[in-house]
């Protein structure tokens, strides 16, 4: 069953940096409230000109509302996303987490089959998690399209 509100982030790790790395973002979210959205790849156009720069350029704000971190979570490996992270100006931001595997976005029944990307990618969405609980989520209609799941639509 696909996540929804109110419903508990599964623990599954992900990758930051490095493989050796991992975060587990049921766990990360314990006593905080924190964003996770995802893009389909890494470098991508949507991605890299108006999802993650939305959340690099919000980041400050969305935190002085009561955010604790923000999570960038791609079908990518740690290498790449940390290459793409640095090349965005996200350090200290955002956190860049592969998910190599799609596993996390298994679990969370959100991948989708974009060969021309690759092969098994994310739909792109945003979520709000606190105390590891979805509060709130926005799946765009079209897996890949830029409009509900963008920094701005984030309700606080």
């Amino acid at each position: 069953m696909v996540i929804a509100v109110g419903d508990k982030l599964p623990s599954v790790d992900l990758y930051e940096d490095t493989p050796a790395n991992t975060v587990n973002l049921a766990k990360a979210s314990a006593g905080k409230k924190i964003i996770v959205f995802a893009v389909p790849g890494a470098f991508t156009p949507g991605c890299s000109k108006t999802h993650l720069p939305g959340f690099v350029q919000k980041a400050d704000e969305l935190k002085s509302k009561g955010i604790d971190d923000i999570y960038c979570v791609s079908i990518n490996d740690a290498f790449v996303m940390a290459a793409w992270g640095k090349d965005q100006g996200a350090s200290g931001k955002v956190h860049m987490l592969a998910d190599p595997s799609g596993n996390f976005t298994d679990a969370l029944e959100l991948s989708v089959d974009l060969s021309v990307l690759g092969g098994k990618r994310s739909k792109r969405y945003s979520m709000i998690v606190e105390d590891g609980v979805v509060k709130e989520l926005n799946v765009e209609p079209d897996n890949t399209g830029l409009s509900c799941s963008l920094a701005e639509h984030i309700k606080l």
